[in-house]
């Protein structure tokens, strides 16, 4: 065990948050961008922004992630095959949508939801909530 002292500054949330590794599936070329900035801020590793499901289904396959945040209309399709592939991999997400539509299927109702724009507060917040690591 360590004797030095601890200088750490960040925010209790950060820390918390400070490594993981989050997926953004986001067909969006400033939403994607964007939503990767808030995560570095909050200390998170970032993978993607996956822009389209092709993308994303590759990132998902071949890369460990701790969470994901989707968007979910992606290019016209829906990513309710990438929850169902995320499940299997007990990966926790959120999804995301600009639209007041949440029309989804029964079995992803329940799942926790961000509606854009959303800031670096929300997404802070439901990523703690998403992985157990609230304050």
């Amino acid at each position: 065990m360590s004797s030095r002292g601890s200088s750490t500054k960040s925010k209790p949330a950060t820390v918390r948050l400070k490594g993981k590794r989050i997926l953004i599936v986001e067909d969006s070329p400033v939403v994607g961008p964007f939503t990767a900035d808030l995560l570095q801020e909050l200390g998170c590793r970032v993978a993607g922004p996956a822009p389209n499901m092709a993308a994303a289904r590759e990132l998902i396959e071949h890369e460990k992630v701790d969470a994901a945040l989707m968007d979910v209309h992606i290019r016209g399709e829906r990513v309710f095959p990438l929850c169902e592939a995320l499940a299997v991999r007990n990966v926790p997400f959120i999804l995301t949508s600009g639209y007041a539509d949440w029309n989804m299927p029964d079995k992803w109702r329940g799942r926790p939801r961000l509606q854009k724009p959303y800031t670096l507060g929300q997404i802070e917040e439901a990523l703690k909530h998403l992985l157990g690591a609230s304050a």
